[in-house]
């Protein structure tokens, strides 16, 4: 009986969660209102990261120069850190300026401290930021340039799958990124919250910037971290669905689970430096918008702690004796939740406006139930490791999708 009470109080605290993202994604339905167009007057430096992508980075060069903002007002700067290929070479070769560090590159956040720190007297007025493995649709820098011109000082694209029909798992990525645009983003946009940010496109001005002394993250979640300090500094991340880009997607589900792992230490590990400092906000900042992100950072560990209220059950159903009499209705239920997942799974996909492959929308219920063991295994340790992903895996198709993709944006 102890065991029932103890998983029963466990279960409605995590409900908490469960109520909290129900509540702010009820504004899902409504349209967020459209930037102005404004006339093109943003000076943009575009920072790209690069590790071991010379099958990639040409492509994401050769998108940004066919940007329709004038080619004088934004520099596209490439930073390769511990190359052990020629992405250095091809990304000159496409049209790039190099940035090299000087320092040792450990993660991410390292490359962009030093490119950032050394650009931000160059009289850039905001700073893009993309991975290798992206394709930046055509009107990218015209959006966000409207969106500043309307007040944004940090702003996040829509983010959509370049390879969404090549495997259940890239399938999947485009269902679960459609899932944050449409349930995360859009309605916190509508509600005045900020938007949920990724690593790659976004844009930060350069104001930002300067109140935080430039980017400073630590852990190999830059990006979660970062959003935590705009909602320190009381800053909104608008949202600009306008403004697209396209992400490589992994095909293999092992590559996925490493890919997700590391997602989930990050923001553990962001969370632990920077709820301490969210709880100690000064008031003018926005506390609904600190409180959100509080919710957020918690939200790996409440999932990783979901397991518990199940064992407790279990156990205590073992210990009455009522373990097999109960365990046809659990298996009911299970089956029950996973009909649903799927049924929103094709919701999701008319979300996403992607033609997936067709095993993603039977395989998500497993892709999103994933990540309560990767959560587990986060919680218990920490990896702080970067591990290469290789991209490019089918050059045939990527090179024909970039056209495609730009078409149809």
């Amino acid at each position: 009986m102890f065991f029932s009470h103890l998983a029963l109080a466990l279960s409605l605290l995590l409900k908490v969660f469960a109520l909290w993202l129900c509540l702010t994604a009820l504004l899902f339905w409504k349209r967020p209102a459209s930037y102005p167009r404004r006339a093109p007057r943003t000076r943009f430096a575009c920072l790209i990261p690069a590790r071991n992508e010379e099958t990639v980075i040409a492509a994401l060069v050769q998108s940004l120069k066919a940007q329709s903002y004038p080619r004088a007002l934004y520099d596209i700067y490439v930073i390769p850190n511990n190359c052990l290929d020629a992405t250095e070479d091809v990304a000159r070769d496409a049209g790039a300026k190099i940035f090299r560090c000087f320092n040792p590159v450990r993660r991410k956040g390292d490359a962009l401290h030093e490119a950032i720190g050394w650009l931000l007297p160059r009289g850039y007025d905001a700073f893009c930021l993309f991975d290798a493995d992206n394709i930046v649709d055509p009107d990218f820098l015209a959006r966000m340039n409207d969106a500043l011109c309307a007040g944004a000082r940090v702003a996040k694209a829509r983010l959509r799958v370049k390879n969404p029909a090549d495997a259940w798992v890239s399938g999947c990525y485009a269902l679960y990124f459609a899932l944050n645009d449409t349930f995360f983003s859009r309605s916190r946009a509508n509600l005045g919250l900020s938007a949920k940010l990724v690593g790659t496109g976004m844009v930060v001005h350069r104001e930002v910037l300067e109140r935080m002394d430039g980017w400073n993250t630590e852990t190999i979640a830059e990006d979660a971290e970062f959003s935590a300090m705009c909602a320190e500094l009381g800053e909104r991340v608008w949202w600009v669905p306008e403004a697209v880009t396209w992400d490589e997607a992994p095909l293999s589900f092992r590559v996925s689970l490493t890919q997700r792992r590391r997602w989930c230490s990050g923001i553990m590990s962001a969370a632990e430096r920077m709820l301490p400092r969210l709880v100690r906000a000064p008031r003018e900042a926005s506390a609904a918008r600190a409180a959100d992100m509080c919710f957020f950072l918690c939200a790996p560990f409440a999932q990783a702690l979901s397991v518990l209220p199940v064992v407790l059950f279990a156990l205590g159903a073992a210990l009455m004796g009522t373990f097999a009499q109960q365990l046809p209705s659990a298996a009911a239920a299970l089956a029950v939740s996973a009909a649903a997942m799927m049924l929103f799974s094709f919701v999701l996909r008319g979300f996403s406006g992607q033609r997936t492959h067709p095993a993603s929308v039977f395989l998500f219920p497993l892709f999103m139930a994933s990540f309560v063991p990767l959560q587990v295994a986060s919680l218990l340790r920490r990896t702080t490791e970067w591990k290469a992903i290789r991209h490019g895996e089918r050059p045939e198709l990527r090179a024909a999708q970039g056209e495609s993709l730009r078409r149809s944006a």
